[in-house]
């Protein structure tokens, strides 16, 4: 029996030897890497556990692990804050990498508002952010592009189309001003009023939209604020990264003009209509000018980039090379910038930080967007191009320049042009700002910055006498313009942070003082011997007209404080206050106070519904704030006199000449916002909902006086005052969905849509104001109104009505004077029985209904895809193109010449050519300016990180994209996207009002370019 004992005891130690040995055969050791789909050199610290256990470990600081699994059944749980998590079962594999998705939904993501950063689900404001990846979808010269269609209620556009470094404009909930800038304040860094840097060197972007987020800035808050962060380095190893693009351009679109043979029996015709018997003389040649100004282009953007830090100090440094080589001749831009930044822990109170940035643009431009001011053979390429006589070759015989345009104005060969006019801007950008950050104690710090920046641009123009028309009888023409812009900015500020029971409180006090000072210099002459200098040889000229030097300084200083309590994280209150002081408003009126509250309720985290299985963020937010616009030139509120030349005992003398009177109450025009939003978000945030409406006042506009009355004698047509008001008002969706999320494949959506009503409330007097954008030869003075009540900008004109038949008008209508058979009808407005200046109406609305963006990202194992498609629906465009080109003293459209009324042809909308219209303003020019653009579609595709990882890289992304591919539009000219101002210029008052003209504009461009980032 003891042996039998002793048997058993012996089989079950052996028996449970075997099944331990058995356990130690299954379990095994995994290792592996975790990795982000934005940063390829591993994730610190995530948390990977054995499902159904407690066993676990994290990463290091390279993103590595390590773990022992009991078989091959086990699963690991990879588990990162702000990202998705992710299962992956062991099977056979000995290495697991895993990459991580950053998680949508997460309600902490921390974005940057003005002087702080808070959580998402706290703010009260209306705060759009765009992602790093959004503004590096396809190749910029400018970042500011990349957020056309991205945010809602913010339309991005062009100043003149495809041009190679054309200026971009920002409008933020409409036009809130008429004669200040509507441009909204850039701040990068902290830093009030800078640059924007390179796409690529951006980490992150936040439109602030609403009073209660901008009012922190005041004065300058009314246009909205765009707050820039640039890339910092990360604790860990040195990370240096490549990123190379190049794509080739070609226009968008060409307008379909006669040819030779065309052209002169469309010339004939003409002359016949006007009761000419000589026959038009046709030329030789055959020449398509459009063809000849027009080439390939190309752009080229390379960056090299390198970051890291340890425990006590980051820095990240990049260098960019830009090239865009335009579509018309000798059109390009090129631009080198290089960014530091540096952050150092000193100690653990202190901690500073150095930002430098700096770039050196230089631009060669082509003659576009003629305003018509020079003489008519200085008109612009484009224009010219499809002026220009077809039957005209480019030379003569002897090798000249053919200046033989045989109808209308003489002009300038258009290719000459192209080739010999040199418009040459040269432009540096330096930015240095220093901050230090100190805990003075627990949950208060003091945080001081200190910045400057300088922009200097010289612009150099010379014509040279081969452009007969332009200079030849000067023997060429230079110019020389240079800017100079110098501004030092000293912020200080208080933060504290303290939990109060169930509450949170932050409380912000600061002190800011900016000074900008600016310097202009022009200088023109006449008169060269030779050309080979261009306008470098201004010494060598026989004629030196007037000089001009000027110089104004501009100071600013602010005092400003915020609080932001949340309660129990489910009531939210921000209150922000700014008095501002500047130097360019008038004695009386130097200060102004800029307050905004708003209130935010998380109804998600209320009991009823905090454990909904559907509602996953339900918040409504309200504000109300007041912020002001402060852009307006030096000394505007001074008296100011002018000087002129007089004549003193029969010589030319100086002398000068009361050009404004003194106004001691000039002062900021003042916005006054109403804003209510809901942030919803659904099913765990697979769905994000973000509704807006606002309505903005924006009173004491900064206007031209005009009741001041002319027996005064002052010289001055802009004598400004605070008269008038604007209103806008809009409604905007934000809309994210995770369509599809699982290991191999992903879809998401991202979707805006805005629309801005806009109306004139009150103006001087009441008193229609009228502003002309055609160019000067059109000669008229009116094109657009302001008028109380309306819309702004609407077009004035008059309203066609059909093509004249003979015989008696129909009712309400009438012919200009002398009007036959084939000439326009118009509706006569007043009844007179004639068509004058009282008949002309307003007869279109550039201002679109809505604008939108929408961008499906798709992502299969290591391809990626996505399509980006930007539109804007109503906003109509004045086709000024049209009227030069169906006036009869220039080449034409074909559909003109095939369609235009004739005695056999009387079923149309198109009068006779050669009829009496004479460049008439009407509603025949006015065209729906809607359209559709596939704005961007890229694909992608991220070698495997086993074969990269041979090579010594974290990871290589190849891309190839397309952009303006395709574009849906009802519009006959070359481009939907128009921006022309005429014979007023690129002011502040152009651009806020004389919207939706189209002549002469540079054309968008069609561009297929490949990528290539690698990562080491």
């Amino acid at each position: 029996m003891k042996k039998t004992k002793q048997v058993k005891k012996a089989f079950l130690i052996v028996l449970g030897f075997l099944f331990a040995l058995n356990l130690s055969a299954q379990e095994r050791t995994i290792s592996g890497k975790v990795t982000s789909t934005d940063d390829p050199l591993g994730l610190p610290g995530v948390n990977i556990i054995i499902k159904g256990t407690t066993k676990g470990v994290s990463t290091d600081m390279d993103g590595a692990y390590t773990i022992n699994v009991p078989n091959n059944n086990a699963v690991l749980v990879f588990k990162y804050i702000g990202f998705l998590t992710k299962e992956v079962t062991v099977g056979t594999n000995k290495t697991i990498d895993v990459v991580l998705s950053a998680d949508v939904s997460n309600l902490d993501e921390v974005v940057v508002v003005g002087y702080g950063s808070q959580k998402k689900s706290d703010i009260t404001g209306s705060v759009s952010s765009v992602k790093s990846e959004e503004l590096t979808a396809f190749p910029v010269a400018d970042a500011t592009q990349a957020l056309q269609g991205r945010a809602a209620g913010v339309v991005v556009q062009s100043n003149n189309g495809g041009e190679p470094g054309a200026p971009i404009s920002i409008k933020i909930r409409g036009n809130t001003s008429i004669n200040a800038s509507s441009d909204p304040l850039i701040v990068v860094d902290g830093f009030v009023g800078a640059s924007m840097p390179q796409a690529n060197d951006i980490e992150s972007m936040e439109v602030l939209k609403d009073a209660s987020a901008t009012a922190i800035y005041g004065s300058r808050g009314s246009n909205g604020v765009v707050l820039v962060t640039t890339k910092k380095g990360k604790k860990g190893r040195l990370s240096v990264e490549v990123n190379s693009t190049y794509a080739v351009q070609n226009t968008s679109n060409s307008i379909d003009l006669l040819n030779a043979d065309e052209f002169a029996d469309y010339q004939n015709q003409i002359r016949t209509n006007k009761g000419n018997t000589s026959p038009y003389v046709q030329g030789t040649a055959d020449t398509d000018w459009q063809d000849l100004i027009y080439s390939a282009g190309s752009t080229q953007n390379h960056q090299f980039s390198f970051s890291g830090g340890s425990d006590n100090i980051n820095f990240y440094a990049s260098t960019n090379y830009f090239k865009q080589d335009g579509i018309i001749l000798n059109s390009d831009y090129t631009k080198m910038s290089f960014l530091s930044n540096i952050d150092a822990q000193v100690t653990d109170k202190l901690k500073l930080g150095l930002n430098l940035s700096g770039s050196r643009g230089t631009k060669n431009g082509a003659s576009t967007k003629s305003n018509g001011s020079v003489s008519a053979g200085g008109d612009d390429i484009i224009t010219l191009a499809m002026r220009y006589a077809p039957d005209q070759p480019v030379y003569n015989d002897d090798g000249s320049y053919n200046y033989g345009n045989t109808v209308g104005d003489p002009v300038d060969n258009p290719y000459a042009i192209a080739k010999e006019r040199i418009d040459e801007t040269k432009t540096d950008n330096f930015l240095a700002n220093f901050y230090a950050n100190y805990e003075i104690i627990k949950d208060l710090s003091f945080k001081t910055t200190y910045g400057f920046s300088t922009k200097n641009s010289t612009n150099g123009i010379y014509l040279p006498s081969v452009l007969t028309q332009t200079a030849g009888g000067d023997n060429g023409r230079a110019s020389v313009e240079t800017d100079k812009e110098t501004t030092i900015l000293s912020e200080n500020y208080l933060t504290y942070k303290k939990e109060l029971g169930k509450g949170n409180l932050t409380l912000l006090a600061g002190y800011s003082y900016q000074k900008t000072v600016s310097e202009n210099f022009y200088m023109e002459a006449t008169g060269f011997i030779s050309d080979a200098f261009s306008y470098y040889g201004l010494g060598a000229a026989t004629t030196v007209l007037q000089p001009d030097a000027s110089i104004s300084t501009v100071e600013i200083q602010s005092q400003f404080g915020r609080i932001n309590y949340d309660f129990d994280d489910k009531y939210l209150f921000t209150a922000t206050v700014r008095r501002d002081g500047a130097s360019n408003f008038a004695a009386n009126e130097k200060y102004a106070i800029f307050p905004s509250a708003a209130l935010g309720w998380k109804l998600s985290n209320e009991d009823f519904l905090k454990d909904s299985e559907k509602i996953s963020e339900l918040k409504l937010r309200g504000s109300y704030g007041v912020t002001g616009n402060p852009s307006i030139g030096a000394y505007e509120s001074l008296a100011r006199f002018e000087t002129i030349y007089a004549s003193s005992n029969g010589e030319t003398v100086s002398a000068i000449t009361p050009e404004q009177p003194e106004n001691p109450n000039l002062k900021w025009e003042s916005s006054y916002q109403t804003n209510f939003g809901v942030d919803l978000g659904l099913f765990n945030s697979r769905i994000k909902l973000s509704l807006d409406y606002y309505n903005i006042d924006t009173k004491d506009l900064i206007l031209t006086d005009n009741s001041i009355t002319e027996y005064l004698g002052y010289t001055g047509d802009d004598i400004l005052a605070n008269v008038g008001e604007i209103n806008n008002k809009g409604f905007e969706i934000s809309l994210t969905t995770r369509n599809i999320s699982n290991d191999n494949f992903r879809w998401t959506t991202d979707f805006n849509w805005a629309t801005n009503k806009n109306k004139v409330v009150n103006l001087v007097n009441d008193a229609d104001l009228f502003y002309d954008a055609t160019p000067s030869y059109f000669s008229h003075d009116r094109s657009y109104v302001l008028r109380v009540g309306e819309e702004v900008g609407l077009f004035w004109g008059y309203d066609y009505a059909g093509v004249f038949q003979g015989g008696t008008a129909p009712d309400g209508t009438a012919t200009l004077s002398g009007g036959v058979a084939g000439d326009p009808l118009f509706r006569d407005v007043d009844d007179s029985g004639s068509i004058t200046e009282a008949d002309r109406t307003t007869i279109g609305n550039p201002n679109p209904d809505y604008t939108f963006g929408i961008t499906n990202n798709f992502s299969y194992k290591n391809f990626d895809l996505s399509i980006f498609l930007q539109g804007s629906q109503g906003g109509d465009i004045f086709n000024l193109t049209n009227v030069q080109l169906f006036n009869g003293d220039a080449n034409t459209t074909k559909e003109y010449y095939n369609n235009a009324w004739t005695a056999t042809n009387t079923d149309t909308d198109m009068p006779r050519v050669g009829n009496n219209s004479n460049r008439e303003i009407s509603s025949r020019f006015v065209e729906d300016g809607s359209y559709v653009r596939l704005k961007n579609i890229a694909l992608a595709y991220n070698l495997p990180s086993d074969v990269v990882e041979k090579f010594g890289m974290q990871n290589v992304r190849l891309a190839m994209s397309a952009q303006n591919l395709l574009t849906f539009t009802k519009y006959s000219g070359l481009d939907p996207e128009v921006s022309y101002y005429g014979s007023e210029g690129n002011n502040n008052t152009a651009s806020n009002t004389a919207q939706g003209f189209d002549f002469g504009n540079y054309p968008t461009v069609k561009t297929v370019s490949v990528s290539l980032s690698v990562k080491f």
